[in-house]
């Protein structure tokens, strides 16, 4: 079982919740109201006889029994002679024991009347601790079918299954990487919560980490942003790599790569140096020498 984040045909969501399979999915109480309203805005977006819903009931133990009626607004074709009706169903829940029964019902005039009644009423006042019952309905051609969906452990509800299209979110690291909710740490040294918050600070961990194709131990870089930036040293620690085309391990095309990087993340912000995290480097020869520090590498 993972901890990780889905969304309902990468239409609403996300939700957080624990899977055990692509299919598999289990929702905590709050996560579980926020698919409830997911599924129904889908139901009245696309219509409700293609969907199925997820609705939460609120109740107290020891209150007197309620009804309920979960009414989509559409009618259907009831017979042969053409008439219509409501697609809708109808359930009477028990509050009396320690677990809350539902029970379902006819969708008739009583049944609105008693519904009615209870929407009137204040919930469970005065009575004992909160419950609650999770209904799927899965409607159809004709009015729908209800079935109560029970928490299994640590009070988790699981909702769907293999008809149910559930998309795991993914999160996109600076480097370029795409991976799945859960999946936390990208191979680049750098995590899903720790990404760089400026366009400067993605572009230092981009340059850095073409730098690391050819040197992996590289930590940092000096940029000279005088003019257009360019890279003019690359240490490994507190030594500095010879970065000389013909003797040291880097190439022109690498070099030339990270500083594409660095030029394009200047055309696109005029956000400030400091703001990204570069420390400006007191330099003889150049009044505006920073030094970008790569995250650290993988082990």
């Amino acid at each position: 079982m993972i901890n990780t984040r889905v969304t309902l045909d990468s239409i609403v969501g996300p939700y957080d919740c624990q899977q055990s399979d692509w299919y598999s999915c289990r929702f905590d109480l709050d996560a579980t109201r926020q698919v409830s309203a997911g599924t129904i805005d889908m139901a009245e977006s696309y219509g409700w006889s293609s969907m199925e819903t997820i609705h939460v009931i609120d109740g107290r133990q020891g209150s007197p029994d309620t009804v309920h009626v979960i009414d989509s607004g559409e009618t259907y074709t009831a017979n042969e002679d053409g008439d219509r009706a409501a697609r809708a169903v109808a359930l009477r829940i028990s509050w009396r024991g320690k677990t809350p029964t539902a029970t379902p019902i006819a969708v008739n005039r009583q049944a609105r009347r008693a519904a009615r009644k209870t929407k009137n009423r204040a919930t469970g006042r005065g009575a004992g601790a909160a419950r609650v019952v999770v209904v799927c309905v899965r409607w159809d051609e004709g009015s729908g079918a209800m079935g109560v969906i029970e928490p299994v452990d640590g009070g988790y509800y699981p909702i769907g299954g293999r008809e149910w299209p559930w998309c795991v979110v993914t999160w996109d690291c600076a480097c370029g990487y795409t991976q799945d909710w859960h999946e936390t740490d990208c191979l680049c040294g750098l995590t899903r919560d720790g990404q760089p918050t400026t366009i400067l600070a993605a572009a230092a961990h981009k340059a850095g980490a073409e730098l690391r194709t050819l040197v992996p131990g590289a930590t940092s870089a000096l940029v000279d942003v005088t003019g257009p930036p360019y890279i003019c040293a690359v240490f490994a620690g507190d030594v500095e790599i010879d970065t000389a085309d013909d003797t040291g391990p880097f190439d022109t095309e690498t070099l030339g790569a990270a500083d594409a990087i660095l030029r394009a993340a200047y055309e696109e912000t005029t956000e400030s140096e400091e703001a990204a995290g570069w420390v400006l480097v007191p330099d003889e020869k150049s009044s505006a020498l920073y030094r970008i520090t790569f995250a650290p590498a993988p082990q």
